[in-house]
């Protein structure tokens, strides 16, 4: 059996943490013996090298028996062969290996630069095509084949070489390559040639470009026009570029023809979609900043803006904060029929959904194009349609949109036409009734001093929203002005009767103020008794209370006792009953005497701050009369004494 291994009683970590680099450097450091370098050989005689030679040639031999399929041996083997002067054997070497691996790029290479070294050029070319037969697709082989033929001054077989790889049709630098061979002898025309091929081969805007700028360094500027506008052609309108004819305006700046540059970016800003025409439009912008006028320069960014806003458009329909900045940016920059065309296109864009959420931008549309043709066209009766045309679209089932119909009776008021004003707000009464519509209707009616018109949409208005308190308190307000103060008691009688008002308070609170200001005290006072009989709120007494100020100070004075005694006894919030005692108290400090100031000072609570359970402090009040009614309250308030004398 084997040992029992003990328990690792401490898993900590040690104190001092050694890792493997302070290992190997003290293993290093530790090293006392030094292994001393291999015995040089020295050969002296022939019968000692033909004996080195077979044991190194067997060593390989065996290297190449336990792994054939590795080049790195036959490669390593034929240039020992090639180190002891033995062509012939190297050779055979680099031919065995060929037959194990033919596919293999650096056999060959090295196979090559053996024959080139020892200036066999017969045979290097042998290997060359032999390679660039069996790996048409290496391109280490064709540059070497090329190079080592302009090396020997042989131009016309490295032409010849040259012209076997372009039949292949390889990458662009192995055009480049023979075109820049061709211009180091100055065959400008067969360099020519090949460019002709080359973008015949590589049909990409920047090798049409090359074969320009190779015309134009030579002086051929017809040439090079004519290559930029056969690439032009060659694209067609479907596939052009950028690129192409940002270098074809170059060109022509270069040669200081403006106009024509001019009209290459115009005619590729109406072919090139929008999106990918930012470039051109930045070099545009650049071109006409440098030879333009401002005319022209403005011209050039109000397009650009243009094409951008209708991309966006197009792109989303109902985007109507994009329609809004292309119908601003074309009002300022087109006639009139451009103008209406375009917000004609924008209408067209109804919402897709019946949500009124949707709509809000949407109808201002037909407002900017209303007052467009109002303010701006001057055509009245166009403006007159626009609006006729909105309110038909909105569905007004669902929901409308008050601002148009009063918008489309403003017009009629300017054009001093009140029947048809009428017509519009009562229609949109019928229709789609809204508290705005009824608040301006009357707002015009009143400012027309038409009472009795007044009087009748109060009357519709309450009808459709009797809970809306201040459409009561303006139709008081009206009768008041008007002096029958009869008339405006009964609208208070009946809006304060209402089993549903959204401001009750407002509609007391102004009811109340409208018998005070007739002076009929007795019935402000009644109003407050009926208010009280619905509502106990302190703000009520309150106002009461100073109501009653202003008569007697007793009354006063009775008010509060009532309020204090009634919150107290029905068990109300501390803070209204602070409020009852700390008012009554600036009332007597205002008119009391020193005993009644005395009476109520004794009254006022005193105020100390508690601890909640969860931690939280807040403040409370402890009034006299729950001292008495409490006896511990006294002994809470000793321990408090204590704990401020310890302090």
């Amino acid at each position: 059996m084997p040992p029992k291994m003990g328990k690792v009683k401490n898993k900590a970590p040690a104190d001092m943490q050694v890792t493997a680099e302070q290992l190997l450097r003290e293993a290093k450091e530790r090293q006392l013996e030094l292994v001393p370098p291999p015995p040089k050989q020295k050969i002296s005689d022939p019968e000692e090298l033909a004996e080195y030679r077979l044991r190194k040639r067997k060593a390989f031999e065996d290297n190449l028996r336990k792994n054939r399929a590795l080049i790195t041996n036959w490669i390593q083997y034929a240039q020992w062969e090639d180190s002891q002067q033995e062509l012939e054997r190297a050779r055979s070497v680099f031919e065995r290996g060929l037959d194990i691996n033919h596919r293999n790029v650096t056999i060959w290479l090295k196979y090559a630069e053996m024959e080139m070294k020892r200036k066999q050029i017969q045979h290097a070319r042998n290997i060359w095509d032999r390679a660039v037969t069996i790996m048409p697709r290496a391109n280490q082989f064709w540059y070497k084949y090329t190079y080592m033929e302009e090396m020997l001054g042989n131009i016309a077989g490295a032409r010849q070489v040259f012209e076997r790889w372009t039949q292949w049709e390889p990458d662009e630098q192995a055009w480049f390559s023979y075109i820049k061979m061709e211009l180091r002898y100055k065959e400008e025309a067969r360099a020519r040639q090949i460019y002709e091929r080359f973008v015949m081969v590589h049909p990409d805007v920047k090798n049409w470009v090359r074969y320009a700028r190779f015309e134009l360094q030579h002086g051929n500027v017809t040439s090079s026009r004519s290559v930029f506008e056969r690439a032009v052609d060659f694209f067609g309108d479907d596939h052009l570029e950028t690129q192409l004819f940002v270098a074809f305006s170059r060109f022509e700046e270069q040669q200081k023809e403006y106009d024509r540059a001019r009209v290459i970016y115009k005619y590729a800003l109406d072919r090139i979609p929008k999106h990918e025409a930012q470039e051109l439009f930045d070099q545009y912008s650049r071109f006409e900043k440098r030879f333009g006028n401002r005319h022209g320069v403005e011209t050039v960014v109000v397009s650009k803006r243009r094409f951008q806003y209708e991309e966006e458009v197009k792109a989303n329909p109902c985007n109507y904060d994009a329609w809004f900045d292309l119908l601003r940016l074309t009002e300022e920059d087109s006639n009139v029929d451009t103008v209406r065309d375009t917000y004609e296109r924008a209408i067209a864009n109804i919402p897709p959904s019946v949500e009124k959420r949707h709509w809000r931008r949407y109808v201002y549309l037909w407002i900017f194009y209303a007052m467009y043709e109002e303010l701006i066209a001057g055509d009245v009766d166009r403006a007159r349609q626009v609006y006729k045309a909105c309110l038909e679209v909105i569905p007004h089932q669902k929901f409308t949109f008050a601002k148009m119909w009063i918008m489309a009776a403003e017009l009629e008021i300017r054009q001093t036409d009140l029947p048809a004003a009428r017509r519009i707000l009562g229609n949109a009464l019928g229709r789609c009734a809204k508290d705005k519509l009824f608040h301006h209707y009357i707002e015009l009616e009143l400012q027309l001093r038409e009472f009795d018109r007044c009087r009748t949409l109060f009357s519709k208005f309450l009808e459709y929203n009797a809970a809306n308190c201040t459409t009561w308190i303006r139709f008081a307000e009206m009768e008041t002005l008007l002096g029958d103060v009869s008339r405006a008691r009964g609208i208070y009688e009946l809006g304060i009767e209402q089993q549903l008002l959204d401001m009750p308070e407002v509609l007391w609170k102004s009811y109340i103020d409208f018998e005070v200001a007739q002076e009929e005290a007795d019935n402000a006072r009644q109003l407050y008794a009926r208010l009280l009989e619905r509502t106990q709120h302190v703000k009520v007494w309150l106002a009461l209370a100073k109501f009653e100020a202003r008569q007697s100070a007793e009354e006063a004075r009775e008010v509060y006792r009532r309020a204090e005694k009634l919150l107290r006894t029905q068990g109300a919030d501390v803070e209204e009953r602070v409020m009852i005692l700390e008012a009554w108290n600036e009332f007597e400090q205002e008119v009391g005497d020193d005993e009644s100031k005395a009476a109520i000072a004794k009254r006022i609570p005193k105020r100390i701050k508690k601890r909640r359970d969860n931690g939280d402090e807040y403040f409370d009040y402890i009034f006299p009369e729950d001292k008495e009614s409490n006896p511990n309250l006294k002994l809470l308030q000793m321990a408090h004494m204590w704990k401020l004398n310890q302090e």
